[in-house]
């Protein structure tokens, strides 16, 4: 007996991909790391000299130790509480600048305001971003948080783009004109009824923000226009140039392997999230199952 394509196939449960959970334990291991950093359990000594000059990977220094006698590894596990630091503020400063001024600009479509945030969006995109960090760095003359800011003001637009869009399309919908005819004010519109509708979309953002502030600070760092007072990969690679050209190694695969996982399980973790937190996603993956099921 054949199947009926008329009637609806009930959507079966898919399983989890196995990025979708190998993805999170891992950026569940580099969030343990920096704790422990945070907290003081580990990695307290990174800049103390306690061996010798490369010395070769042992009981008391895991994966040895760079030119200067330091532990490669507390240096490695330091940086990474460097790395959530500077991601997470910048991922979520800059998703709820661009939140904000995207809803703003959705909700006032084709007006003045929407005109002036949309040239500011357009001016900011249209600077270099490592010129700009510069810039930002020299005019608040080498101020900590330079670079913070320099990427916050860089990152939002992406988000403020997205938001817009999004804020346009539910501005159509029942719901928003129910409450438009009922009195409220946009200030309560935008805070009441359109942001907690995207925060799916604000939550992938915000992990797309923290892995793309990484990869700039950690080249920030190298080209040493980033972290100035702490440890970071950036500064790791750019010290590993020296112990390269003597035939030491360790130190630049130990950074490099600890962005590159850092790096890819933000990237799939984000990947992951927006197939199962946009409905948008779910519809458009049923119904390619639906469709794979019905063809002969």
């Amino acid at each position: 007996m054949t199947e009926n394509p008329a009637i609806p196939v009930r959507d079966k449960p898919q399983p989890i991909p196995a990025s979708g959970w190998i993805a999170p334990l891992i950026v569940l291991a580099y969030v343990i790391a920096a704790a422990g950093v945070w907290l003081g359990f580990w990695a307290d000594g990174w800049g103390d000299i306690t061996g010798d000059m490369w010395a070769a990977p042992s009981s008391d220094h895991w994966l040895g130790t760079n030119r200067l006698g330091q532990d490669i590894l507390s240096r490695a596990v330091a940086a990474t509480a460097t790395a959530f630091e500077i991601g997470l503020l910048v991922a979520v400063a800059s998703s709820v600048m661009g939140g904000l001024l995207g809803a703003v600009a959705g909700h006032y479509n084709g007006s003045r305001l929407d005109e002036l945030i949309l040239w500011l969006k357009g001016t900011i995109d249209a600077i270099p971003f490592y010129l700009f960090v510069v810039a930002i760095a020299f005019a608040l003359q080498g101020h900590a948080m330079a670079m913070h800011l320099a990427m916050i003001v860089a990152f939002w637009t992406t988000t403020a783009r997205i938001v817009r869009a999004e804020t346009m399309r539910i501005g159509q919908t029942g719901f928003i004109q129910a409450a438009r005819a009922g009195g409220s004010t946009p200030a309560r519109i935008i805070v009441r009824h359109v942001l907690p509708n995207l925060v799916h979309v604000l939550l992938v953002q915000a992990t797309l923000v923290f892995v793309a502030a990484i990869k700039a600070e950690v080249v920030l760092s190298f080209l040493g226009i980033g972290v100035q007072d702490s440890i970071s990969w950036g500064l790791m690679l750019a010290e590993a140039g020296q112990d390269i050209m003597a035939g030491q190694y360790m130190n630049f695969m130990v950074a490099s392997l600890a962005l590159f996982g850092l790096v890819m399980a933000g990237s799939l973790l984000a990947d992951h999230m927006q197939d199962r937190l946009d409905p948008r996603s779910r519809h458009r993956r049923t119904t390619s199952l639906t469709r794979r099921q019905h063809q002969p």
